[in-house]
C-alpha cells in the first residue's frame, strides 16, 4: 500500500492547458483568508500553488509560504482522497496576504479549505 502522506510529482499541475481550463469558466472557489482555492473536477486531479511577486518582493519568502501550503497540502490531502479517490480534482491554492504566516494557520486554512471543497462536491 503506498503511503498517503507523499506529494509526488506528478500530483503537480503544470500543463498551461489544464491551468488555462482550471481559471476559465465552470470552476469553482472559497476562501479561507489568507489562501483561496480554485477547483473543478478533473481526471487524474493535480494541485497548484501560487504566491504572487505582489505580496512578497523576495522570492526566499515566496518559496517558504509555498512550501508551507505544501506541507500542509501533503498532511491533510486525505480529506480529499477519502470521498473521490485519488485524482479527481484540480485545485489551486493562491496566497492572497502581504503577511508571512505560521504553519499552524496556514494548515488550519487548508483544512478548511479540503472539507468545505469535499461538502460541496
Amino acid at each position: 500500500m503506498p503511503n498517503p502522506y507523499v506529494f509526488r510529482k506528478a500530483e503537480r499541475l503544470c500543463s498551461r492547458k489544464r491551468i488555462e481550463a482550471l481559471f476559465a469558466g465552470g470552476s469553482r472557489s472559497l476562501s479561507a483568508y489568507p489562501l483561496r482555492a480554485v477547483f473543478r473536477k478533473a481526471d487524474g486531479g493535480q494541485l497548484l500553488i501560487s504566491v504572487s511577486k505582489r505580496h512578497f518582493k523576495h522570492a526566499v519568502d515566496r518559496n517558504r509560504v509555498k512550501r508551507l501550503i505544501r506541507e500542509a497540502y501533503r498532511l491533510n490531502k486525505h480529506l480529499l482522497t477519502n470521498q473521490f479517490g485519488p485524482g479527481r480534482l484540480d485545485l489551486a491554492l493562491i496566497w492572497m496576504s502581504d503577511e508571512m504566516a505560521d504553519f499552524s494557520t496556514i494548515e488550519d486554512r487548508v483544512r478548511n479549505l479540503l472539507q468545505r471543497i469535499g461538502e460541496q462536491l
